[in-house]
């Protein structure tokens, strides 16, 4: 889960959340209170159940966070998982979207963060907020279904969605894969390291999602990705972690190998790329505290 900052000072786990699955923050300077899901597995969990039960607790905002990692090495990319990971992101998101729309005093606003793979991979064209998608592969179509689910009827509920790049962080996440063979000398570019990287540092994505609930006129899709990531490629992403860590970063993994390990159609996901330009989220007027890769790295790995 994002922890988000520090000023959000009081953190009370509910008691339907008894794995930690929903946070509710609260922040005593400003006496608001916001919901914060995430990791949730099923649609069976203990807190989608709970939440279909006795309805939304009292807060002023809610995000959602949940979803099932794709990426997962260890799970075989079979109809099984497939529903799971379909589970896990649109059915959790309709439960908390129709507990939002029946509530007695529903929250000011309501954030879903989903991911980039909205956009069609190409190593030439860019995406903004405003460009085309949803509709050519899996993974596409299930961002479109995630954030259909998260639509409220009215104006009651300010609604935002952010569609996250590759989330870069300390202690999880993409790099806590890659950090060992890197600092072993044996890192590298994925299959021909020319593939787009869009990727945001975790505190941005944090940022970027309590700008949303904070800022009033902030509606719609965000690209929640780094100014930098549309000039980034794996390659470079490779590089700079080595450097970074004073590493070399010259031994590729091979598309071959991704292929067997996570299947031809996860694989896409590591062996192409989008060119992603947060346009929206740099004019709502957020500022990013890691806009370039170099500075991101350093903050993650010293």
């Amino acid at each position: 889960m994002v922890r988000f900052p520090t000023r959000l000072q009081e953190v009370v786990t509910l008691k339907m959340a008894d794995n930690k699955q929903c946070e509710l923050f609260f922040d005593s300077f400003n006496r608001t209170s916001m919901l914060c899901v995430g990791n949730i597995k099923t649609k069976q969990s203990s807190f989608v159940d709970e939440l279909s039960r006795s309805g939304l607790p009292p807060c002023d905002a809610a995000v959602n966070l949940a979803g099932e990692n794709v990426l997962n090495p260890l799970r075989r990319w079979d109809d099984a998982f497939r529903r799971v990971v379909v589970a896990s992101r649109v059915e959790t998101t309709k439960t908390l979207t129709k507990a939002i729309a029946e509530a007695e005093r529903p929250p000011r606003a309501w954030v879903l963060v989903t991911g980039v793979g909205y956009y069609r991979p190409s190593p030439t064209a860019e995406y903004t907020e405003e460009s085309p998608g949803g509709d050519f592969d899996f993974f596409s179509r299930l961002v479109s279904a995630w954030e259909a689910a998260a639509k409220i009827p009215g104006d009651g509920t300010r609604q935002a969605v952010v569609r996250s790049g590759v989330v870069l962080g300390k202690g999880g996440g993409a790099i806590s894969q890659m950090l060992w063979p890197f600092r072993l000398g044996l890192g590298g570019p994925v299959g021909s390291g020319l593939q787009p990287f869009p990727w945001i540092h975790v505190r941005d994505v944090a940022g970027v999602v309590c700008h949303a609930l904070e800022t009033e006129g902030v509606r719609g899709v965000l690209n929640g990705v780094s100014p930098a990531s549309p000039g980034t490629s794996n390659a470079d992403f490779a590089r700079e972690l080595g450097s970074a860590l004073g590493r070399p970063a010259l031994l590729p993994l091979p598309g071959w190998a991704v292929r067997g390990v996570f299947g031809a159609e996860r694989a896409v996901m590591l062996l192409e790329g989008q060119r992603v330009v947060p346009k929206r989220t740099l004019e709502s007027g957020y500022c990013f505290v890691y806009p370039d890769l170099p500075s991101a790295l350093q903050d993650i790995v010293c």
